[in-house]
């Protein structure tokens, strides 16, 4: 492996584009580190993270509206290689001098692309025939000077270009979208060949350099690390643990919140499998207290973030007084937070705040612990990667996703103790069907939310009822950034269902939620 990898990343400059994140997956793809930037970013500060290779991703806007995102052709002089995709394609033409026009063929969706120079940096070896996915309405007319046009498409008569001398490369359509048929194919050529990058992010490089991190932020100093039995906090418990050994400690706070079964996996099976000092806080009756009265999702998001900081604070404070060792107190606090966390958080591009995460928004000002985030680079399929690599069982590494807030988050209006009965008695049935039907890999995760502020009527027992309904969430996804519904056979969904509506007191509707993610999240709340 080479110097950090992290020192040289592939930027992904975001000009409002809807994929942005999804393009720096791609990139990953790729074993390359990437990192997602906002076109606001100024080129000099662009430049100053000595970039490896630059994508430019696609957006919303014309290059002629006024307040349009504007490209900075320092950026493309500097000699750092430079792919254009969309949006970013024009704002390249643009910026070297090329024209950009309305060319009166808008192209949206599934387009036939002609590859005119099949021996080109971008499509060598692939037919000169190819599937794309387009989004534009202007279109490049005149290639700026020194460009090879290499494709065209019935609505675009310049769909990509390059100049392997300046290595500056673009293409019109979407290759990161699955419906770019080989758009995989050529954003690798870029970054490989025209670029001139080596393959080197990969789950052992990844793994030695998050550990090499980790030792040196913590020095001599002790951590404790919220563990919840899930992916996130289980691999980074084990990264932090092969950093800095027996100075780690294990907390794990059962807040109520957890589903059926969960609490007893964390305190037996991840404790067998690692070895790891756990120290156990049952708080379930904090947590319900703190939230009594709250409907608001990012109230009890946000609540349920301070608890959970006040405990561990407090779990700290015993674990030092318990060992008399105030020559070296615990001022660390691991956490698992990932990629999409920061992205969603509004974190580190200038992006929405979608949501207050539990391990990114809830936290409090005052917090008296620095944050060890391990696995903040990194999107959820790299985790699984590196948790092998570190020696995490598969049961744990394969395990499906689940919010640190829990099942707070999955009750639509007030979490009270009964309401909390009434979703685990479901979930657990949606679990156990999806498991006994061999679906547990095909799903990314199947979410049970509890409509707890709806009541409809049913008929059980030859009487009318006023039940709540209960939502399926089953969702595919590869990183969580985007997702769509699974498509899971009717017989399955069917079983769930009675189970539900016979086994479940206050239940008498199940319902299937159908919607993509965007313009849905994965939660609903």
């Amino acid at each position: 492996m080479s110097d950090n990898l992290q020192d040289h990343p592939v930027l992904v400059v975001d000009f409002g584009a809807q994929y942005a994140q999804l393009i720096a997956r791609r990139v990953r793809e790729c074993a390359l580190y990437s990192e997602v930037v906002p076109h606001t970013m100024s080129a000099e500060e662009m430049l100053a993270k000595n970039p490896a290779a630059i994508v430019l991703s696609g957006g919303p806007s014309s290059v002629y509206a006024d307040g349009a995102p504007s490209l900075d052709v320092a950026l493309l002089e500097a000699g750092v290689p430079v792919f254009g995709i969309c949006y970013g394609f024009q704002a390249m033409a643009h910026a070297l001098g090329g024209t950009v026009a309305h060319t009166g063929g808008r192209e949206y969706g599934h387009t036939m692309a002609t590859i005119t120079h099949t021996d080109s940096i971008l499509f060598d070896g692939q037919p000169a025939e190819q599937a794309v996915w387009m989004s534009h309405g202007d279109g490049v007319s005149e290639a700026p000077t020194g460009m090879t046009v290499c494709a065209r498409t019935p609505g675009a008569p310049v769909a990509a270009f390059e100049d392997a001398e300046r290595k500056l490369f673009g293409v019109q359509w979407h290759p990161e979208v699955l419906h770019s048929t080989h758009g995989q194919e050529v954003l690798r050529n870029f970054l490989l060949n025209g670029a001139g990058l080596k393959a080197e992010w990969t789950p052992a490089n990844m793994a030695e350099e998050l550990v090499a991190q980790v030792r040196e932020q913590i020095g001599e100093g002790r951590a404790i690390c919220g563990l919840s039995g899930g992916v996130d906090s289980s691999v980074a418990a084990a990264m932090v643990q092969k950093a800095i050994g027996d100075r780690l400690t294990c907390v794990f706070v059962d807040h109520g919140l957890l589903r059926a079964g969960e609490a007893e996996q964390v305190k037996e099976d991840f404790v067998a499998a690692t070895g790891v000092d756990l120290v156990v806080v049952d708080a379930s009756e904090r947590f319900l207290e703190a939230l009594a009265g709250q409907s608001d999702p990012e109230t009890k998001r946000k609540i349920i973030g301070r608890e959970f900081i006040r405990v561990f604070e407090q779990a700290a404070r015993d674990i030092v007084g318990a060992e008399s060792d105030s020559e070296h107190p615990v001022e660390f606090l691991v956490q698992g937070t990932l990629y999409p966390d920061v992205v969603e958080s509004g974190g580190g591009t200038g992006a929405a705040n979608i949501k207050s995460h539990h391990n990114v928004g809830g936290l409090p000002d005052d917090l008296q612990f620095k944050l060890v985030e391990p696995l903040r680079a990194l999107f959820k399929d790299e985790v699984r990667q590196v948790g092998l690599e570190l020696g995490v069982p598969d049961s744990i590494v394969w395990r499906q996703p689940f919010p640190g807030p829990g099942l707070g988050i999955r009750i639509i209006g007030e979490v009270t103790a009964e309401r909390l009965e009434i979703l685990r008695a479901a979930d657990k049935i949606a679990r156990e069907e999806l498991t006994a039907a061999g679906l547990d890999r095909d799903i990314w995760q199947c979410p049970v939310v509890l409509l707890a502020d709806v009541r409809s009527v049913g008929v059980q027992g030859d009487g009318r009822t006023y039940g709540h309904p209960i939502v399926l969430r089953p969702v595919s996804s590869e990183d969580a950034m985007t997702a769509d519904w699974t498509r899971l056979p009717y017989d399955v969904l069917a079983t769930i269902s009675n189970r539900i509506t016979n086994e479940v007191s206050d239940v008498n509707r199940v319902v299937l939620d159908v919607t993509s993610k965007p313009p849905g999240t994965i939660e609903w709340e």
